[in-house]
């Protein structure tokens, strides 16, 4: 069966480069823009994991992290948050809400690769 990942990116550019390359490796994507649409696709579709930009309009990648990792019923889904934010106070605020990696922009494609197949394998 095929996995599901939601992307969760505002930037369309980076949205679409990260679907193409996530859909050629054979999983089905989604994407949104939004983190409160991010949160409605997680209530509905169940992803097997979340790709997640920390810069988001109104509700950040941090706090969508923590309301998914509140939700009992969506606690075990892989978030790897994926962001230009690079302080030590942005990792550990990853970390506080939950996120299972903390990937910093730019990124290499096999690299987030690497991470999302030991994540979604588990």
């Amino acid at each position: 069966m095929q996995k599901k990942i939601l992307i969760v990116e505002d930037e369309e550019s980076l949205l679409k480069l990260e679907s193409i390359l996530l859909t050629t490796k054979g999983y089905l994507v989604q994407g949104v823009v939004s983190g409160l649409a991010a949160l409605e696709a997680i209530e509905e579709e169940r992803p097997d994991l979340v790709l997640l930009d920390v810069m988001l309009p109104k509700m950040d990648g941090f706090e969508v992290c923590s309301r998914i990792k509140q939700n009992q019923a969506t606690r075990h889904i892989p978030v790897i948050l994926l962001t230009a934010k690079k302080t030590p106070e942005d990792v550990a605020r990853g970390q506080e809400v939950g996120a299972d990696q903390y990937i910093t922009k730019p990124f290499k494609s096999a690299m987030v690769m690497d991470v999302i197949e030991s994540l979604i394998n588990k």
